[in-house]
């Protein structure tokens, strides 16, 4: 076999047309390379060695057995595609594409998520494709150009609750994105979903943040209480405990907190703000119980150990004040929508009503998890008063 390479030199690319002859040829095989360039057979020879060929003068190679050594204990990767996902991740394939061939001799990346009852949940691909297809642009999604002409203390009241769904919102970016970095990446559609709340969470604090920013310079308060809660989400060393924390009983009422303010927000811009938010954060405790729904089925001891997590993280916090004052001020206030004694007693009932949403939707999500009713209120009843 004669390979032609013209005026094409081996460096500029020829040597894709020597190796494609080649890879057509039984081991032991020869070619003949030529060509316009003087230097060929320099190149040749040199390449030759390095890829475990033959070489014989004037330009003759002998196919050689050092790829198919090469890769004879190559590791797979799985296979491509969802059904690819194996039960257990080995540290020895890196970082490799899963269904990738991943050549034997590299030394373990390990990752601290690595089984698939750790992390996978059969809803991922398709919950990572919806989030993607939901993004929206903070420029041009909010009509920051609306009016505001409720009163100053209103204004107040909203500054300060943006304020409190900043810090909130902060944690619950933190918490995903110290476990994106455990993630086996064979489980890629987990760190993608993992990614996409990340994203989302930045976003929120971008629009939080420039709500309380547009009438006011100054933000809110931030209480010793209320971030003694939140602490213990960002201390939680477990992805499962972690994710059934902050995603299906914090994030779960927050999102209640955020339809309850949509119902009372007192301009546009805070109805679209907390509106497109409370879209992402659906999806996020979705995917929390989809995950932990999978890992119930796989391993059942987990739920004894969510109703732990709870009363740890109760016992925890039981000598904290728990919600801002200041927070449930402005909920009150926002809910009433003026300063008249009947207006603050209907605010007062519906930020007292919230709070009962907000018990019922977790008991919902409890008795979803398969503990049973009675469990389930007990739980409920044990989750910080900060909310999140």
């Amino acid at each position: 076999m004669i390979v032609d390479l013209r005026s094409l030199r081996l460096h500029q690319g020829g040597h894709l047309l020597v190796k494609r002859a080649l890879q057509a040829l039984p081991i032991g095989e020869v070619i003949t390379v030529q060509g316009e360039d003087p230097e060929l057979s320099l190149h040749l020879r040199a390449w030759a060695r390095a890829q475990g060929h033959g070489f014989q003068e004037p330009a003759t190679l002998r196919k050689g057995d050092a790829e198919r050594s090469r890769w004879a204990q190559a590791h797979l990767a799985g296979t491509a595609g969802v059904d690819g996902v194996v039960d257990y991740a080995q540290a020895q394939w890196g970082v490799a594409a899963r269904g990738a061939q991943v050549e034997a001799g590299l030394p373990p990346l390990p990752f601290a998520l690595s089984q698939r009852q750790q992390v996978w949940s059969p809803q991922a691909p398709r919950m990572y494709a919806q989030a993607a297809a939901a993004q929206w642009d903070p420029e041009t999604a909010i009509p920051w150009d609306a009016p505001i002409s409720h009163p100053e203390e209103v204004e107040d009241a909203v500054v300060q609750v943006m304020t409190y769904l900043i810090e909130n919102e902060t944690v619950a970016l933190l918490v995903p994105a110290r476990f994106l970095a455990q993630v086996h990446p064979h489980f890629r559609e987990i760190l993608q979903v993992l990614a996409i709340q990340v994203a989302d969470e930045a976003r929120h604090i971008e629009v939080f943040s420039r709500r309380a920013g547009l009438r006011r310079e100054r933000l809110g308060r931030s209480t010793a209480g209320g971030q003694a809660s939140l602490r213990t989400l960002l201390e939680e060393p477990d992805f499962a405990l972690a994710s059934f924390l902050l995603s299906v009983l914090g994030e779960g009422s927050f999102l209640e907190l955020l339809r309850f303010l949509h119902t009372h927000a007192p301009d546009a811009i805070t109805a679209a703000v907390v509106r497109l938010s409370a879209q992402d954060e659906a999806r996020h405790v979705a995917f929390g119980l989809a995950h932990l729904e999978a890992h119930l089925e796989a391993d059942p001891d987990l739920r004894p150990r969510l109703a732990a997590a709870v009363h740890q993280r109760h016992a925890a916090l039981q000598h904290t004040a728990g919600l801002n004052a200041e927070v449930f001020d402005a909920l009150t206030l926002l809910a009433a929508g003026g300063w008249e004694p009947e207006r603050i007693a209907a605010g007062h009932a519906a930020v007292v009503q919230l709070s009962v949403d907000m018990d019922r939707g977790r008991r919902a999500r409890l008795q979803r998890l398969g503990f049973d009713r009675e469990q389930a209120a007990a739980l409920s009843a044990l989750h910080t008063r900060n909310f999140m």
